[in-house]
């Protein structure tokens, strides 16, 4: 596993930052968004130290792969797949994104607008 020790979501990962956990296993945590957007706004990361979502190449298919899978799974378990729930990921300053750290929200709970803004 790769890790950035200033990385706010590697020392999460590492256990050095407390977070509500709602998933954890060898490749992807699943933890409440502390400034939530929705009544429901989980945050899952990759383990591995990946910048961004610009930075995945084709080796990274099968993590890719069970990150959906886990966020479909954490729907389910927070109760808002059936009413239906967007996942985001932000790249870069001008996308919106915070911490650098590859990380897809998942929001539920209220309907969605278009265009998120």
């Amino acid at each position: 596993m790769t890790a950035d020790p200033e990385c706010l979501f590697c020392r999460i990962a590492a256990g050095e930052i407390p977070a509500t956990l709602v998933h954890e296993d060898e490749q992807v945590l699943a933890f409440r968004d502390i400034a939530p957007r929705a009544p429901t706004h989980i945050l899952l990361i990759p383990r591995d130290h990946i910048r961004s979502a610009a930075e995945l190449t084709d080796a990274h298919a099968p993590l890719v792969g069970h990150l959906f899978a886990v966020a479909a799974q954490v729907a389910r378990d927070q109760g808002v797949a059936e009413a239906g729930y967007r996942l985001v990921t932000n790249i870069g300053s001008g996308g919106g994104q915070t911490v650098d750290h590859l990380h897809v929200h998942l929001l539920g709970g209220r309907p969605m607008t278009w265009p998120p803004g």
